[in-house]
Protein backbone atom coordinates (compact mmCIF):
# COMPACT_ATOMS: atom_id res chain seq x y z
CA UNK A 1 0.00 0.00 0.00
CA UNK A 2 1.32 3.43 -0.99
CA UNK A 3 0.87 6.53 1.18
CA UNK A 4 -0.37 9.37 -1.03
CA UNK A 5 -2.00 12.79 -1.04
CA UNK A 6 -4.94 13.48 -3.35
CA UNK A 7 -5.50 16.73 -5.22
CA UNK A 8 -8.64 17.61 -7.19
CA UNK A 9 -8.93 20.55 -9.59
CA UNK A 10 -12.51 21.13 -10.75
CA UNK A 11 -12.55 23.49 -13.70
CA UNK A 12 -15.36 24.63 -15.98
CA UNK A 13 -14.19 22.41 -18.85
CA UNK A 14 -12.20 19.58 -17.24
CA UNK A 15 -11.76 18.02 -13.81
CA UNK A 16 -8.28 16.78 -12.91
CA UNK A 17 -7.28 14.39 -10.12
CA UNK A 18 -3.71 13.71 -9.01
CA UNK A 19 -1.93 11.59 -6.42
CA UNK A 20 1.52 12.49 -5.08
CA UNK A 21 3.65 10.37 -2.78
CA UNK A 22 5.14 11.48 0.53
CA UNK A 23 8.13 12.93 -1.35
CA UNK A 24 5.83 15.14 -3.43
CA UNK A 25 6.35 13.20 -6.65
CA UNK A 26 3.32 12.55 -8.88
CA UNK A 27 2.15 8.93 -8.69
CA UNK A 28 -0.98 9.00 -10.84
CA UNK A 29 -3.22 11.49 -12.64
CA UNK A 30 -6.59 11.41 -14.33
CA UNK A 31 -8.54 14.00 -16.31
CA UNK A 32 -12.23 13.98 -17.27
CA UNK A 33 -14.56 16.48 -18.94
CA UNK A 34 -16.67 18.37 -16.40
CA UNK A 35 -19.51 18.74 -18.94
CA UNK A 36 -21.42 21.10 -16.66
CA UNK A 37 -21.82 18.36 -14.01
CA UNK A 38 -19.00 18.77 -11.47
CA UNK A 39 -20.48 16.26 -8.99
CA UNK A 40 -20.60 13.48 -11.59
CA UNK A 41 -17.15 14.49 -12.88
CA UNK A 42 -15.59 14.18 -9.42
CA UNK A 43 -17.30 10.85 -8.77
CA UNK A 44 -16.37 9.41 -12.18
CA UNK A 45 -12.84 10.74 -11.81
CA UNK A 46 -12.47 9.07 -8.41
CA UNK A 47 -13.67 5.73 -9.78
CA UNK A 48 -11.36 5.92 -12.79
CA UNK A 49 -8.34 7.02 -10.75
CA UNK A 50 -8.69 4.04 -8.43
CA UNK A 51 -9.53 1.68 -11.31
CA UNK A 52 -6.26 2.47 -13.10
CA UNK A 53 -4.16 2.30 -9.92
CA UNK A 54 -1.31 -0.21 -9.96
CA UNK A 55 -1.26 -0.41 -6.17
CA UNK A 56 -3.55 0.30 -3.23
CA UNK A 57 -3.57 3.89 -1.96
CA UNK A 58 -3.60 5.07 1.62
CA UNK A 59 -4.75 8.68 1.33
CA UNK A 60 -3.22 10.82 4.08
CA UNK A 61 -4.72 14.13 2.97
CA UNK A 62 -6.90 15.75 0.31
CA UNK A 63 -6.79 19.21 -1.26
CA UNK A 64 -9.18 20.79 -3.76
CA UNK A 65 -8.84 23.77 -6.08
CA UNK A 66 -10.43 25.25 -9.19
CA UNK A 67 -13.74 27.02 -9.70
CA UNK A 68 -15.57 24.05 -8.14
CA UNK A 69 -13.18 23.63 -5.21
CA UNK A 70 -15.75 24.20 -2.45
CA UNK A 71 -18.18 21.73 -3.96
CA UNK A 72 -15.46 19.13 -4.52
CA UNK A 73 -14.17 19.68 -0.99
CA UNK A 74 -17.60 18.95 0.46
CA UNK A 75 -18.05 15.84 -1.68
CA UNK A 76 -14.78 14.09 -0.87
CA UNK A 77 -13.98 15.51 2.56
CA UNK A 78 -11.10 17.85 1.77
CA UNK A 79 -8.56 18.81 4.40
CA UNK A 80 -7.60 22.01 2.61
CA UNK A 81 -9.30 24.13 -0.06
CA UNK A 82 -7.22 26.67 -2.00
CA UNK A 83 -7.63 28.89 -5.06
CA UNK A 84 -6.04 28.09 -8.43
CA UNK A 85 -3.36 30.79 -8.10
CA UNK A 86 -1.93 29.19 -4.98
CA UNK A 87 -2.17 25.64 -6.35
CA UNK A 88 -0.46 26.43 -9.67
CA UNK A 89 2.25 28.48 -7.95
CA UNK A 90 3.04 25.70 -5.45
CA UNK A 91 3.25 23.05 -8.18
CA UNK A 92 5.40 25.17 -10.49
CA UNK A 93 7.83 26.27 -7.80
CA UNK A 94 8.17 22.65 -6.61
CA UNK A 95 9.10 21.16 -9.98
CA UNK A 96 10.69 24.25 -11.60
CA UNK A 97 12.46 25.82 -8.59
CA UNK A 98 13.71 28.93 -10.43
CA UNK A 99 10.34 29.82 -12.01
CA UNK A 100 9.49 33.53 -11.89
CA UNK A 101 6.57 33.72 -14.32
CA UNK A 102 3.70 31.27 -14.81
CA UNK A 103 1.50 31.47 -17.91
CA UNK A 104 -1.66 29.38 -17.56
CA UNK A 105 -4.44 29.01 -20.10
CA UNK A 106 -7.37 26.69 -19.55
CA UNK A 107 -10.58 26.02 -21.39
CA UNK A 108 -12.59 28.97 -20.06
CA UNK A 109 -10.08 31.20 -18.26
CA UNK A 110 -6.45 32.22 -18.21
CA UNK A 111 -4.09 33.62 -15.63
CA UNK A 112 -0.58 34.95 -15.14
CA UNK A 113 1.30 34.50 -11.88
CA UNK A 114 4.45 36.42 -10.95
CA UNK A 115 6.77 34.83 -8.37
CA UNK A 116 9.88 36.16 -6.75
CA UNK A 117 11.94 33.86 -4.52
CA UNK A 118 9.13 31.31 -4.61
CA UNK A 119 6.49 33.76 -3.36
CA UNK A 120 3.54 35.06 -5.40
CA UNK A 121 3.95 38.82 -5.72
CA UNK A 122 1.37 39.54 -8.42
CA UNK A 123 -1.24 37.80 -10.56
CA UNK A 124 -4.10 38.48 -12.94
CA UNK A 125 -6.99 36.40 -14.24
CA UNK A 126 -9.23 36.58 -17.27
CA UNK A 127 -12.61 34.90 -16.82
CA UNK A 128 -14.75 37.05 -19.13
CA UNK A 129 -13.11 37.19 -22.58
CA UNK A 130 -13.25 34.00 -24.63
CA UNK A 131 -10.55 35.25 -27.03
CA UNK A 132 -7.89 34.64 -24.36
CA UNK A 133 -8.83 31.03 -23.56
CA UNK A 134 -8.53 27.52 -24.92
CA UNK A 135 -12.15 27.41 -26.07
CA UNK A 136 -11.28 30.16 -28.57
CA UNK A 137 -8.72 27.90 -30.25
CA UNK A 138 -11.02 24.88 -29.98
CA UNK A 139 -13.89 26.63 -31.75
CA UNK A 140 -11.73 28.09 -34.52
CA UNK A 141 -9.99 24.74 -35.10
CA UNK A 142 -13.43 23.18 -35.48
CA UNK A 143 -14.35 25.87 -38.01
CA UNK A 144 -11.23 24.99 -40.01
CA UNK A 145 -12.01 21.27 -39.62
CA UNK A 146 -8.67 20.62 -37.90
CA UNK A 147 -8.65 18.22 -34.90
CA UNK A 148 -7.51 20.20 -31.86
CA UNK A 149 -4.81 17.61 -31.12
CA UNK A 150 -3.23 18.37 -34.53
CA UNK A 151 -3.54 22.14 -34.20
CA UNK A 152 0.00 22.79 -32.96
CA UNK A 153 1.79 20.60 -35.50
CA UNK A 154 -0.08 22.18 -38.41
CA UNK A 155 0.50 25.70 -37.06
CA UNK A 156 4.27 25.11 -36.88
CA UNK A 157 4.33 24.65 -40.66
CA UNK A 158 3.35 28.30 -41.15
CA UNK A 159 5.80 30.53 -43.04
CA UNK A 160 3.66 33.69 -43.28
CA UNK A 161 1.05 33.75 -40.49
CA UNK A 162 -2.17 35.67 -41.04
CA UNK A 163 -2.71 38.75 -38.92
CA UNK A 164 -5.98 38.03 -37.11
CA UNK A 165 -7.74 40.43 -34.76
CA UNK A 166 -7.59 38.78 -31.36
CA UNK A 167 -8.95 41.34 -28.92
CA UNK A 168 -12.49 39.97 -29.22
CA UNK A 169 -13.63 36.43 -30.04
CA UNK A 170 -16.42 37.72 -32.30
CA UNK A 171 -14.07 39.96 -34.31
CA UNK A 172 -11.50 37.16 -34.51
CA UNK A 173 -14.04 34.77 -35.97
CA UNK A 174 -15.16 37.35 -38.55
CA UNK A 175 -11.54 38.05 -39.47
CA UNK A 176 -10.80 34.33 -39.77
CA UNK A 177 -13.76 33.77 -42.09
CA UNK A 178 -12.70 36.72 -44.24
CA UNK A 179 -9.15 35.40 -44.60
CA UNK A 180 -10.46 31.92 -45.33
CA UNK A 181 -12.44 33.38 -48.21
CA UNK A 182 -9.29 35.07 -49.48
CA UNK A 183 -7.56 31.68 -49.69
CA UNK A 184 -5.02 31.89 -46.87
CA UNK A 185 -3.25 28.54 -46.24
CA UNK A 186 -4.58 26.53 -43.31
CA UNK A 187 -1.28 26.58 -41.41
CA UNK A 188 -1.00 30.38 -41.70
CA UNK A 189 -4.51 30.80 -40.32
CA UNK A 190 -3.81 28.47 -37.39
CA UNK A 191 -0.54 30.09 -36.39
CA UNK A 192 -2.18 33.48 -36.85
CA UNK A 193 -4.77 32.37 -34.29
CA UNK A 194 -1.98 31.39 -31.89
CA UNK A 195 -0.39 34.82 -32.26
CA UNK A 196 -3.77 36.51 -31.80
CA UNK A 197 -4.41 34.66 -28.55
CA UNK A 198 -0.93 35.52 -27.27
CA UNK A 199 -1.42 39.21 -28.09
CA UNK A 200 -4.76 39.16 -26.28
CA UNK A 201 -3.23 37.41 -23.27
CA UNK A 202 -0.24 39.74 -22.96
CA UNK A 203 -2.24 42.94 -23.47
CA UNK A 204 -4.95 41.96 -20.97
CA UNK A 205 -3.08 40.04 -18.28
CA UNK A 206 0.60 40.90 -18.54
CA UNK A 207 0.24 44.65 -18.99
CA UNK A 208 2.53 46.44 -16.53
CA UNK A 209 4.02 43.21 -15.21
CA UNK A 210 7.71 42.33 -15.37
CA UNK A 211 8.01 38.94 -17.07
CA UNK A 212 11.30 37.35 -16.10
CA UNK A 213 12.72 33.89 -16.81
CA UNK A 214 12.23 31.10 -15.98
CA UNK A 215 8.81 31.17 -17.67
CA UNK A 216 6.54 28.13 -17.43
CA UNK A 217 3.42 27.48 -19.51
CA UNK A 218 0.71 25.41 -17.79
CA UNK A 219 -2.84 24.30 -18.52
CA UNK A 220 -4.32 22.31 -21.36
CA UNK A 221 -3.39 24.88 -24.03
CA UNK A 222 0.31 24.32 -23.25
CA UNK A 223 -0.01 21.08 -25.23
CA UNK A 224 -0.29 23.23 -28.36
CA UNK A 225 3.23 23.63 -29.82
CA UNK A 226 2.08 26.59 -31.87
CA UNK A 227 1.12 28.46 -28.70
CA UNK A 228 4.49 27.73 -27.10
CA UNK A 229 6.31 29.12 -30.15
CA UNK A 230 4.03 32.19 -30.29
CA UNK A 231 4.74 33.00 -26.63
CA UNK A 232 8.50 32.56 -27.13
CA UNK A 233 8.47 34.91 -30.12
CA UNK A 234 6.36 37.54 -28.33
CA UNK A 235 8.38 37.44 -25.09
CA UNK A 236 11.83 36.81 -26.55
CA UNK A 237 12.29 34.17 -23.84
CA UNK A 238 12.35 30.39 -23.66
CA UNK A 239 9.05 29.01 -22.40
CA UNK A 240 9.20 25.78 -20.38
CA UNK A 241 6.27 23.35 -20.47
CA UNK A 242 6.51 21.16 -17.33
CA UNK A 243 5.65 17.49 -17.24
CA UNK A 244 2.02 17.03 -16.19
CA UNK A 245 1.35 20.63 -17.26
CA UNK A 246 -2.37 19.87 -17.67
CA UNK A 247 -2.62 18.59 -14.10
CA UNK A 248 -0.54 21.21 -12.27
CA UNK A 249 -3.56 22.59 -10.43
CA UNK A 250 -4.50 19.17 -9.03
CA UNK A 251 -0.86 18.36 -8.23
CA UNK A 252 -0.53 21.69 -6.44
CA UNK A 253 -3.64 20.91 -4.38
CA UNK A 254 -2.13 17.52 -3.45
CA UNK A 255 1.13 19.21 -2.41
CA UNK A 256 -0.82 21.67 -0.28
CA UNK A 257 -2.62 18.74 1.37
CA UNK A 258 0.76 17.16 2.10
CA UNK A 259 2.08 20.36 3.65
CA UNK A 260 -1.10 20.75 5.71
CA UNK A 261 -0.89 17.15 6.97
CA UNK A 262 2.77 17.43 7.91
CA UNK A 263 2.12 20.69 9.76
CA UNK A 264 -1.09 19.76 11.62
CA UNK A 265 -0.46 16.01 11.99
CA UNK A 266 -4.26 15.61 11.97
CA UNK A 267 -5.99 12.58 10.42
CA UNK A 268 -7.58 13.21 7.05
CA UNK A 269 -11.27 13.98 6.56
CA UNK A 270 -11.25 12.01 3.31
CA UNK A 271 -14.42 9.92 2.96
CA UNK A 272 -12.70 7.17 0.99
CA UNK A 273 -12.90 5.90 -2.54
CA UNK A 274 -16.58 4.92 -2.10
CA UNK A 275 -17.37 8.63 -2.64
CA UNK A 276 -17.82 7.61 -6.27
CA UNK A 277 -20.83 5.47 -5.28
CA UNK A 278 -22.54 7.90 -2.92
CA UNK A 279 -25.63 9.88 -3.84
CA UNK A 280 -25.36 13.67 -3.71
CA UNK A 281 -28.17 16.16 -4.25
CA UNK A 282 -28.26 19.93 -4.41
CA UNK A 283 -31.21 22.21 -3.73
CA UNK A 284 -31.57 25.97 -3.85
CA UNK A 285 -33.90 28.46 -2.24
CA UNK A 286 -34.08 32.21 -1.86
CA UNK A 287 -33.71 33.60 1.63
CA UNK A 288 -36.38 36.17 2.45
CA UNK A 289 -34.69 37.34 5.64
CA UNK A 290 -33.64 40.70 4.20
CA UNK A 291 -33.55 42.71 0.97
CA UNK A 292 -30.43 40.87 -0.27
CA UNK A 293 -32.58 37.88 -1.30
CA UNK A 294 -29.54 35.57 -1.18
CA UNK A 295 -29.77 32.34 -3.16
CA UNK A 296 -28.81 29.52 -0.80
CA UNK A 297 -27.38 26.26 -2.15
CA UNK A 298 -27.58 23.15 0.03
CA UNK A 299 -25.67 19.93 -0.71
CA UNK A 300 -26.83 16.64 0.84
CA UNK A 301 -25.44 13.11 0.70
CA UNK A 302 -26.86 9.63 1.05
CA UNK A 303 -24.89 6.42 1.50
CA UNK A 304 -26.39 3.58 -0.59
CA UNK A 305 -25.10 1.07 1.99
CA UNK A 306 -27.09 2.80 4.73
CA UNK A 307 -30.47 3.77 3.23
CA UNK A 308 -32.51 6.43 5.00
CA UNK A 309 -35.17 5.28 7.40
CA UNK A 310 -38.72 6.57 7.13
CA UNK A 311 -38.85 10.22 8.09
CA UNK A 312 -35.05 10.54 8.15
CA UNK A 313 -33.57 13.42 6.17
CA UNK A 314 -30.36 13.26 4.10
CA UNK A 315 -27.19 14.56 5.73
CA UNK A 316 -26.36 18.16 4.84
CA UNK A 317 -22.64 18.37 4.01
CA UNK A 318 -22.39 21.92 2.69
CA UNK A 319 -24.37 25.11 2.32
CA UNK A 320 -23.35 28.44 0.83
CA UNK A 321 -24.66 31.59 -0.84
CA UNK A 322 -25.57 33.63 2.23
CA UNK A 323 -23.84 36.85 3.29
CA UNK A 324 -24.85 37.15 6.96
CA UNK A 325 -23.93 33.72 8.32
CA UNK A 326 -27.53 32.69 8.98
CA UNK A 327 -27.27 29.63 6.78
CA UNK A 328 -23.70 28.62 7.62
CA UNK A 329 -23.24 25.11 8.94
CA UNK A 330 -22.01 24.86 12.51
Amino acid sequence: MTDVYLGIDVGSVTTKLAMVDTNGQPVDCFMIRTSGQPVKAVQSGMKSLYAQAKTEYNVLGVGTTGSGRNLAGALVGADIIKNEITAHAVAASTYVPDVQTILEIGGQDSKIIILRDGIVTDFAMNTVCEAGTGSFLDQQASRLNVPIENFGDVALRSTSPARIAGRCGVFAESDLIHKQQLGYPEEDLLYGLCQALVRNYLSNLALGKEILPTVTFQGGVATNKGMVKAFEEALGLKVTVPDNHQNMGAIGAALLAMENHQFTEQPTKFKGQHVGDMKFNSTTHQCAGCSNNCEIVTITEEDPDNPLKEGQKPKIIARWGGTCGKWDLA
